[in-house]
């Protein structure tokens, strides 16, 4: 096999790769990455077509690419719900994401939930849901423990909106938290891969801390 041969199966696999990809983001960059090489090894072999459609194909990922990344701050581009705790579609929502849920949050379906799988209710507890349009983005559970403070039971967001930026809404420009007198949100112990720390908050022990005085919009 020649180099120019071992870039074009490299090409191709790597596009087959990008189509695997649940995270729209990074579906774009990997398909533009793949086009461009197959525009490169098309161009050598003098296959002209598929140079042109190659083309043609990675200037439709920028043009989305720059879209998807403009509307990442966009204020506009998400919507947060408040729900009942025991809402028949959070239910659907949240046992339809049970496995990753209760990867990244071990703890939540022992403490939180009931035994038929629903969001157990309580006065200090509200749920939430973060849609984006018509699409549900994902879940949050906050619990009240007092002297101000939110403790987050669950903050889920599906695998395709993972490259935005919902949590930053949610957390520091939706006003959600604030303007319900929390001066303080913090994370349940136990969590797996948190990414807290982009949005500022602080790491204590196996929780995270953020004090909304010093977030800002």
């Amino acid at each position: 096999m020649t180099l120019i041969d071992a870039i074009g199966w490299a090409g191709s696999a790597l596009l087959i790769f990008s189509l695997l990809q649940a995270r729209v983001l990074r579906l774009r960059i990997l398909n533009t990455i793949a086009c461009l090489v197959l525009v490169f090894f098309n161009a050598v072999i003098e296959v002209w077509p598929m140079v042109a459609m190659n083309v043609v194909l990675a200037a439709i990922n920028v043009y989305f690419i720059v879209k998807l990344l403009r509307e990442q701050h966009d204020d506009a581009a998400f919507e947060v719900i408040e729900v009942e705790e025991d809402d028949g579609y959070l239910g659907h929502f949240v046992r339809t994401h049970g496995a990753e849920i209760g990867h990244y949050f071990p703890r939540f379906f022992d403490s939180v939930t009931t035994t038929d799988g629903a969001i157990d209710a309580r006065d200090d507890r509200t749920a939430y849901l973060i849609a984006s349009g018509d699409e549900t983005v994902g879940a949050v559970v906050a619990r009240d423990v007092g002297d101000g403070t939110a403790q987050i039971e669950l903050d889920y967001v599906t695998p395709k909106w993972r490259d935005f930026t919902p949590g930053e809404f949610v957390f520091r420009r939706s006003g959600l938290f604030r303007d319900r007198g929390f001066t303080t949100v913090r994370t349940a112990p136990g969590m797996v891969a948190p990414y807290y720390e982009k949005l500022g908050f602080v790491s204590e022990g196996d929780t995270w801390r953020l004090d909304l005085a010093d977030s800002t919009r």
